[in-house]
């Protein structure tokens, strides 16, 4: 693992220094590691709602609601595990010195943009690009 660049607990990255430099690496490392970590307690804290929630209610829509809850909980978590997968590999990227440039044109991603979403892969141009052509072709 590379040595850790010092970052000032109040560092955002800023666009008058260098894209991508060390310590905008380290950031947004930190950033998408903290996000995991929240994602995996989430995560655990579910299982074992859903160990501690497998009573038997009586009631035929007291058991209905239960079982529409569960499912929601664990749609929720269907979708944060896919995020987390998107979260390693953006973390791969960061390893591999691809992290913050459009998978689509190699073009820098707005820090703006990678600060609200980390795992993003593309500049918002190309995602619209993307979305636009994927619409197209659900239409088909």
């Amino acid at each position: 693992m590379k040595a850790e660049a010092f970052l000032p607990d109040d560092y955002r990255p800023a666009e008058d220094e260098p894209f991508m430099n060390h310590r905008q690496l380290e950031y947004f490392r930190r950033k998408l590691i903290g996000w995991k970590n929240e994602l995996l307690a989430g995560s655990k804290d579910t299982i074992e709602g859903l160990q501690d929630s497998s009573r038997n209610f009586p009631d035929v829509s007291d058991r209905a609601s239960e079982e529409t809850d569960r499912a929601l909980e664990l749609r929720t978590r269907d979708r944060q595990r896919k995020v987390v997968s998107k979260i390693d590999a953006a973390l791969r990227r960061i390893d591999e010195g691809e992290y913050g440039y459009c998978l689509s044109t190699g073009e820098p991603i707005s820090l703006k943009r990678l600060d609200a979403r980390p795992i993003a892969t593309m500049t918002l141009e190309a995602q619209e690009r993307h979305e636009r052509r994927e619409k197209v072709h659900r239409d088909d």
